[in-house]
């Protein structure tokens, strides 16, 4: 038993480290976006490309999906309508900025209570309505976010 609560708490630090915490590798997906203001996180390198804030607001989305994977939750509860990427105003508020900021971190609050709470006997099981596993899910969860928070640190550059 022991060994088992073991993979769930490695799991949810991995998404965490990847989240918010302190690791080795760098910034994290909150530390890229931290002090950011809405003219940043709007600004696009060139039209057809993505801001700061689409890719945050993807991010969620994806811990959503996930989520709804892990629990075998039905669609349509994400914050935002649509799905995957969602355009953002190249004139974004601060206001709208700050509420898809906090949509990210409810978003990654809400799957890392899904992580805590699950079996963890079926971490190698596939999880409902997905060809992946739990685990395979909640990995990727955190690659994803890692992924981006790459883009965001390019995109911060770029603008310098």
């Amino acid at each position: 038993m022991q060994k088992q609560d073991t993979s769930i708490r490695i799991l949810v630090e991995l998404i965490d480290q990847a989240f918010d915490l302190k690791a080795w590798h760098g910034p994290n997906l909150r530390g890229a976006i931290r002090r950011l203001t809405a003219e940043q996180a709007a600004w696009r390198p060139r039209l057809g490309r993505h801001s700061i804030a689409e890719i945050v607001v993807h991010c969620a989305y994806w811990k959503y999906a996930v989520r709804r994977k892990l629990r075998g939750d039905a669609r349509g509860s994400f914050a935002v309508k649509g799905s995957n990427w969602f355009p953002q105003p190249d004139d974004l508020s601060e206001r709208d900025w700050k509420q898809n900021v906090d949509t990210l971190c409810q978003e990654h609050v809400a799957l890392r209570t899904a992580v805590t709470g699950l079996n963890p006997a079926n971490l190698l099981r596939q999880a409902p309505k997905s060809r992946y596993t739990y685990a395979f899910l909640i990995q990727g969860a955190a690659a994803h976010d890692l992924y981006h928070a790459g883009q965001i640190q390019v995109l911060k550059r770029l603008q310098a």
